[in-house]
């Protein structure tokens, strides 16, 4: 039975679900950043889904990543799986700006994060909610 991570538990905030995936935000409010998470259990790499959820996690990626550039306004837009602290399969959507205060390195390790207030949650899951309706499930 699917899990999420704990440590991804305790760092993000849960928008919704996609057919596939499990969509977070990071709490984090320096960048606008989202985690995908395959609700598939002992997923470490991607290669490791079968070809059908392979494909389906790639268009959630996608699907997500053109949202965001039309919801926030950036330079580029970071996708990476990582997974050297936390193993469990999650795929990152980093909205970079060059004025942002880590550019141009990495957003890990730089800073301490500055976590969201409610209200600020609160419009996020509106805008979620308005602009991927149709692509979340339940």
């Amino acid at each position: 039975m699917f899990q999420l991570d704990p440590r991804l538990q305790a760092d993000t905030i849960y928008l919704g679900d996609f057919p596939l995936s499990s969509l977070l935000l990071m709490n984090e409010q320096t960048y606008p950043w989202f985690i995908l998470v395959p609700r598939r259990e002992g997923m470490r790499e991607i290669h490791h889904l079968p070809e059908t959820d392979q494909q389906q996690f790639w268009r959630e990626s996608a699907i997500l990543a053109r949202w965001m550039e039309t919801s926030f306004k950036f330079d580029k837009l970071n996708v990476a799986a990582l997974g050297n602290i936390v193993s469990q399969l999650h795929l990152h959507h980093v909205a970079r700006r060059v004025d942002d205060p880590a550019w141009p390195g990495p957003v890990w390790g730089q800073r301490p994060p500055v976590p969201y207030v409610e209200e600020q949650i609160d419009v996020i899951v509106k805008q979620v909610k308005k602009g991927l309706a149709e692509f979340l499930v339940g």
